[in-house]
């Protein structure tokens, strides 16, 4: 469908000027006043943050490893993919990263899965037992495929071509039985894992529309991604307790072929929360020796297979979810409340980091002290890798803002 969302005024000034380019008036406290103005600079660190979606209800942008962009064809902007709230539930929108202009993807029921192509340059989504495909420019939408209603999946990523999904099955009801009564993660995280319920892992052909089994095991399989540059790689990981298992793994689509990409070395060293580099050379990921003392974060050379860069970070410092840029010299972190692994005493903060030696340099970009980190914020750069984008509630609504890197 092709619904334009009415901007509101402070939108539309936007629209008279490049988003790189706006200028910001007020130096506030962020999350100061409810509701912030469109643009401001936070007066802790000085840098410029704008409300990046500006339409009504709650929006929320991508998970941390979730690449959500779309480049432009000639100037016109590049295209972010992001969920926002509607009468008939979450949807899928796109916003333009030059004009601010918001356009809605999807109207169908119960609309899953946080999946883009640029090559193809395509949302992709499940609604119900089905799975779709949206043209992000043209909006027009092909129907990918139909689980049988007993298979109970859902495809969690698309391959750098378009050309294959994943997705992971539990046997059984012993899994959803455990969710329902336990929703909460505090509640349901050990039990599932302690439960070792056979799980496989699934591939479906997008072209052909076949569905193929590639891999079972009796271990939690979860936090599927596949790699943004080689089409037939698929990360995926055994969930649980990361002090208990070993935890990231890739496998070949084609050939079968896994590996485990991180081995720990001590008790209760924890390793998670892996992301590909945007070139697809490295997988990097928290690294934690052990939990909760000293804390880095480590990139493994998918061409080599070993972790040559390590990077350690202090406790204030550790962020839930890290990204990165291209060239993969500079890092972002969102930080963290004192509630977390770290136990962070002054952890809520949205970081840039560069490394120095075999550490990070850090500097402080937003100040999230009036934000609940219940919502995680999830760090992107931004296809010019001008601003980092994030996140926050601290308006009192779920909403998707961008910080500047550099000051002015």
């Amino acid at each position: 469908m092709k619904t334009t969302q009415k901007l509101t005024l402070a939108a539309f000034a936007f629209l008279q000027v490049c988003f790189f380019t706006v200028k910001a008036q007020d130096v506030m406290e962020t999350g100061g006043t409810k509701p912030m103005p469109a643009q401001w600079i936070d007066k802790t660190t000085g840098h410029k943050i704008i409300r990046l979606v500006n339409r009504e209800s709650d929006n929320g942008s991508f998970y941390f490893n979730n690449t959500p962009f779309v480049p432009q064809k000639k100037n016109e902007g590049d295209l972010m993919v992001f969920y926002g709230k509607t009468s008939n539930g979450m949807q899928l929108f796109t916003v333009n990263l030059k004009t601010l202009k918001t356009e809605q993807l999807t109207d169908r029921q119960k609309v899953s899965g946080e999946m883009v192509c640029a090559k193809t340059r395509e949302a992709f989504y499940q609604s119900g037992d089905s799975i779709f495909a949206v043209n992000v420019n043209t909006h027009k939408t092909r129907f990918i495929y139909a689980f049988a209603p007993d298979f109970k999946g859902r495809v969690g990523t698309v391959n750098a071509d378009g050309t294959f999904m994943a997705c992971v099955k539990a046997t059984g009801e012993q899994e959803r039985e455990i969710l329902a009564k336990y929703p909460e993660k505090h509640d349901f995280f050990n039990r599932i894992y302690d439960a070792h319920i056979q799980h496989t892992l699934y591939v479906l052909d997008v072209n052909r529309k076949v569905l193929k089994q590639i891999h079972q095991e009796n271990e939690w399989t979860n936090h599927l991604l596949f790699s943004p540059a080689d089409p037939d790689n698929l990360s995926y990981c055994h969930e649980g307790p990361w002090e208990k298992v070993d935890r990231i793994w890739n496998i070949n689509i084609k050939t079968g072929e896994k590996k485990l990409l991180h081995k720990r070395t001590m008790v209760n060293e924890i390793a998670g929360h892996e992301f590909f580099s945007p070139t697809g050379n490295t997988e990097w990921f928290d690294l934690q020796k052990p939990k909760g003392q000293t804390f880095f974060l480590a990139g493994i050379n998918m061409k080599t297979g070993k972790e040559d860069r390590v990077y350690q970070m202090d406790r204030n410092e550790w962020s839930i979810h890290f990204n990165v840029t291209k060239d993969e010299q500079t890092f972002a972190g969102d930080g963290g409340n004192s509630g977390q692994v770290a136990k962070a005493p002054d952890g809520m903060w949205i970081y840039l980091f560069k490394p120095a030696g075999d550490h990070f340099k850090s500097e402080k970009l937003v100040n999230m002290k009036n934000h609940n980190y219940h919502l995680e914020p999830n760090v992107h750069f931004s296809p010019d890798e001008k601003w980092i984008i994030f996140r926050a509630n601290f308006e009192g609504n779920e909403g998707v803002y961008a910080v500047e890197i550099a000051k002015h």
